[in-house]
Order: C-alpha cells, then structure tokens, then sequence
C-alpha cells in the first residue's frame, strides 16, 4: 500500500462488523463508503422513516470526513441510492441544506434494495480536502 493512502478510523465504527473501512484518504482526496442511517451503536434509525434516515446519513457523513480532516465543503462528488426515486425531492431539498454552490457533481440511482432491507437512503462522497 502506499504511504499516500491511509484508512480513516472513527470510534466507534458501526460499519467494522461488515470489513468496511469508514474511508481512505489518498493525498488530498477523501473516498468514503457508503454511509446510512447506521447509529454508531450499529442500530438503524427509524426504519419507517425517510427523512430520519437522510438526517443520520448526513450526520454520519459530516463525522467520517471530520476524522479525515474534511468538512462537508470539501466534497465534490455524490453517489446517492435510494430504494424509492419518490423520495428524490427530498435528495434535492437535502442537497440545498447540506450544500452550497457550487454543488458537488451528483448521482443519483434507484436500487431495488440496500446492504441492509431497513435502510431506504445510502450515499458515498468523494472530498477534495
């Protein structure tokens, strides 16, 4: 591996159970994995609830990319899956209220499930720290 390329750790780290690291950073580049409505006791959050799940999205995402040394600013790509594309007006919403322009390249795809049945949203960044 190379000295330019190191793992991001956070502790608690609800995703160790499954083998993922939360991110690596490659020089000034940030790739996290993809993040959902995971506690950081592991638990999902409000497995009826969209827009409780996109919160802790976020929440998770703004804590990954802080143990990187990044902020939420510093991101210039988005993956976003959703289970249900009904949802993306909420995407677009969230994207005004966690971003500002310029916004970060964006795709968005609807997937017919996620890694866990419970979750509706997931989404991986990209930063430019």
């Amino acid at each position: 591996m190379s000295d330019k390329a190191t793992t991001v750790s956070i502790d608690p780290d609800p995703l160790a159970p499954y083998a993922i690291a939360p991110a690596w950073r490659v020089g000034d580049l940030v790739f996290l994995s993809g993040q959902a409505a995971i506690a950081e006791d592991g638990s999902i959050v409000d497995e009826a609830d969209f827009d409780a799940q996109l919160s802790q999205t976020f929440a998770n995402i703004e804590r990954v990319l802080e143990a990187a040394g990044a902020t939420m600013s510093d991101i210039v790509k988005v993956t976003i899956y959703l289970t249900d594309m009904a949802n993306f007006p909420k995407i677009v919403e969230a994207r005004k209220r966690y971003f500002t322009a310029p916004y970060p390249a964006d795709t968005t795809v609807e997937v017919s499930s996620l890694a866990l049945p419970e979750l509706m949203v997931e989404i991986d960044v990209i930063a430019a720290a």
